[in-house]
C-alpha cells in the first residue's frame, strides 16, 4: 500500500488558481485515474508582518486580513517534495502557510 497525504494550504483569492494548477503540474492531486483533483474553500486569513519581513500583502506592524482560499489535495509520498517546491515557487507569500497530514488509506 502506497503512502498518501492531505497536503492544505492557504492562498490569496486572486493567485489560488495559479497555486493549484502548479500542485497539478507537480503530480498532486491524483485519485486513481483522475488528476488535477481538488477542493477549495473560502475564508479570512489574518497576520501582522513583524521586522524584517517584506510582506506581499499589507505592512510591517499592522493586523492584516485577507480573503484567502483554502486548496486540499490528495498526493503521493513520492511527490510531496515536488508538490511543496511548486507552491513556494508560485505563491506570492514570503512565508506559506501549510499542512500536511499522513493518510490511512482503508480499502476493503
Amino acid at each position: 500500500m502506497a503512502l498518501k497525504y492531505k497536503l492544505i494550504v492557504y492562498v490569496p483569492i486572486e493567485n489560488a488558481d495559479v497555486v493549484r494548477e502548479a500542485i497539478g503540474k507537480a503530480g498532486g492531486g491524483q485519485i486513481g485515474n483522475y488528476t488535477f483533483c481538488s477542493f477549495s474553500s473560502r475564508g479570512v486569513g489574518r497576520f501582522k508582518p513583524g521586522d524584517g519581513a517584506h510582506p506581499h500583502i499589507g505592512k510591517v506592524g499592522t493586523l492584516e486580513a485577507v480573503e484567502e482560499e483554502r486548496i486540499e489535495v490528495t498526493l503521493h509520498a513520492d511527490v510531496v517534495g515536488n508538490v511543496i517546491a511548486a507552491i513556494k515557487r508560485t505563491h506570492p507569500y514570503e512565508e506559506v502557510a501549510y499542512d500536511l497530514y499522513p493518510l490511512e488509506i482503508w480499502e476493503r
